[in-house]
């Protein structure tokens, strides 16, 4: 199992719209700087998910629409709930899926609910803090 991280989105306040950065700092309380800081975990999505999206529905949302704050390429982010991988320097848990909600919707648009069903990413608890940065490997740990 390896992938890339290809984006990062964090935002300070619940309502606004995550922007990229090229990296972040990670503890264990969270993403530095992000709205869900203390929260003691790190939501990724696939590329590949939001493509299917647009295959699937044409409906198109970007990394950032979709809330999560890690976009990653080339790895099955369900298959990791249950073990234990690293983004960068950060060794996670993978927790559940993060399947998509009604808010989600409400922010967007119509179908992205149903759309994202089962592909809607992975909540992961985070082990051991450090850097994330785009280009970094996804890797079981």
């Amino acid at each position: 199992m390896s992938g890339t991280v290809e984006g990062i989105h964090v935002s300070p306040q619940f309502e606004r719209l995550p922007e990229p950065v090229e990296a972040v700092e990670v503890t264990a309380e969270g993403v530095r700087g992000d709205r869900y800081f203390g929260k003691r975990n790190l939501t990724l999505i696939e590329a590949e998910a939001l493509e299917g999206l647009f295959e699937d529905t044409g409906i198109e949302l970007s990394a950032a629409e979709s809330r999560r704050q890690v976009l990653t390429r080339g790895v099955r982010l369900n298959d990791l709930a249950g073990k234990r991988f690293k983004l960068g320097e950060v060794e996670c848990v993978g927790e559940e899926w993060c399947e998509p909600c009604s808010h989600l919707e409400g922010l967007t648009r119509p179908g992205v609910l149903r759309g994202l069903v089962h592909r809607g990413g992975l909540r992961a608890d985070i082990v051991r803090g450090g850097r994330i940065g785009v280009g970094d490997n996804v890797e079981e740990a």
